[in-house]
C-alpha cells in the first residue's frame, strides 16, 4: 500500500465535480478532498462549504504545486484536459479526468505520455463500465454464457439537447455523446473497431447544424473479431434518458434496459403504464460515478492498473473522429 489517505484536488466544481465531491465525501474512507479551485469562485466557495474542504485555490496550477496533494480530478471543459493532466503528471499527481482527454489524437497523445513518462495513474471517466447492468452484461458476454459474439447495439439518447454554445466546443455529438457507446462497444467486444460507417441529420434543431453538427446518428461498425456494432444516438427524447444495449450471440441474447425511479405499474381497461426513467446522466449513473472513484482511489492507495485507462479514451475519440469522417464524406472509414 502506498498511503492510508490520499489527499485529492478537486480541479472544476460544476456539477460533475460536485457528483464526484459527495463521492470522496461520504462513500471513500480511504481519500479525502484537500482543496478545490473553479473559475466561478463562488461555485468553489459553495463546494468548499459543502463538503468540508478545507482550501480554495486560485486555480489548478496552485493546487498541482501543493507538496501535500497526492492527487487530482479533473471536471473542467474539455479543451483544458490535456494541459492540466500533463502539468499534474510531471508534478507526480495521480489523475482521474472526465472524457475525452482532448478533442485531436496530438494533444491526447501528449497526454497520455506525460503520464506514463511520470509514472502516475490515469483514469477516464467512462462511468457506465461501473453501472453494475452492463458490467453484468459484459460477464455474461465474457463468459460465453451467450455463445459466440455476433452482434452488439447500443442506444443513447438525451431528454433535450445542450446549449448550442456547448456543442460549438464539445467536438460535436460523436464526441461529446456517442464517446460513451464507442468505449462499451469496445469493452463488451474485447476488441477494436477497424471499420465505421455513420449516417447522420439535424432532426431536433436547426441551431445544431448551423453550429456545424448534427444531432441525431446510426453508425455501423466492424470489429477485429468479426462482431458487428451499430450505435444509434439523438440528442432529445420525448420520454427521457434512453440507455440500452443488447449483445446477440450463437446461444441467446443479453439487454440492459433502461432504469425507472420505481417498479410501479398501472394496469387498466384501456393501458398498461408506468412512470417514464430516470430523467437524465446524473440519476440514471449516479452509482457508477460512485463506483469509479472508489475504483479509481484504490488503484492509486493499492499501486494497481486503473480499469479505463488513458489508451481507452484515445481508442474511443478515435472511432469518434473516423464517425465524424465518414458522415462527412459519406464513405466507410477504415481505421
Amino acid at each position: 500500500m502506498l498511503m492510508s489517505t490520499l489527499n485529492i484536488g478537486l480541479i472544476g466544481a460544476g456539477r460533475i465535480g460536485q457528483v464526484h465531491a459527495s463521492t470522496i465525501a461520504y462513500r471513500v474512507n480511504t481519500a479525502q478532498l484537500a482543496a478545490v479551485t473553479d473559475p466561478i469562485a463562488t461555485s468553489a466557495q459553495s463546494v468548499a462549504e459543502k463538503f468540508r474542504i478545507p482550501k480554495i485555490a486560485a486555480d489548478y496550477k496552485e493546487i498541482i504545486a501543493d507538496k501535500n496533494i497526492d492527487a487530482v480530478m479533473v471536471c473542467t471543459p474539455t479543451d483544458t484536459h490535456a494541459e492540466i493532466i500533463i502539468a499534474a503528471a510531471r508534478a507526480g499527481k495521480h489523475i482521474f479526468c472526465e472524457k475525452p482527454i482532448a478533442l485531436d489524437l496530438k494533444q491526447t497523445d501528449a497526454a497520455i505520455e506525460a503520464a506514463e513518462t511520470a509514472g502516475v495513474k490515469l483514469q477516464m471517466g467512462f462511468q457506465r463500465r461501473f453501472d453494475a447492468n452492463f458490467a453484468r452484461l459484459k460477464q455474461a458476454v465474457s463468459a460465453g454464457e451467450i455463445g459466440e459474439l455476433r452482434m452488439v447495439h447500443s442506444t443513447s439518447r438525451d431528454p433535450g439537447p445542450p446549449p448550442v454554445s456547448y456543442i460549438k466546443v464539445s467536438g460535436g455529438i460523436f464526441v461529446d455523446m456517442s464517446i460513451h457507446d464507442w468505449d462499451m462497444l469496445r469493452f463488451v467486444t474485447g476488441s477494436e473497431v477497424t471499420e465505421v460507417y455513420a449516417q447522420g441529420g439535424v432532426m431536433v434543431d436547426p441551431a445544431i447544424g448551423e453550429a456545424g453538427d448534427i444531432d441525431t446518428h446510426v453508425t455501423l461498425l466492424r470489429f477485429a473479431n468479426g462482431v458487428i456494432g451499430t450505435v444509434d444516438n439523438c440528442r432529445h427524447a420525448a420520454y427521457g434518458y434512453d440507455q440500452r444495449f443488447e449483445a446477440f450471440g450463437s446461444k441467446g441474447a443479453i439487454s440492459v434496459e433502461n432504469n425507472y425511479p420505481n417498479n410501479v405499474s398501472f394496469s387498466t381497461g384501456q393501458h398498461v403504464q408506468r412512470d417514464l426513467p430516470y430523467n437524465f446522466f446524473m440519476t440514471r449513473y449516479i452509482e457508477a460515478y460512485a463506483a469509479e472513484v472508489v475504483a479509481f482511489v484504490d488503484a492509486v492507495v493499492t499501486d494497481k492498473q486503473p480499469i479505463v485507462t488513458g489508451r481507452d479514451a484515445r481508442q474511443a475519440l478515435l472511432i469518434a473522429l473516423a464517425a465524424k469522417q465518414s458522415y462527412l464524406e459519406k464513405r466507410p472509414i477504415a481505421l
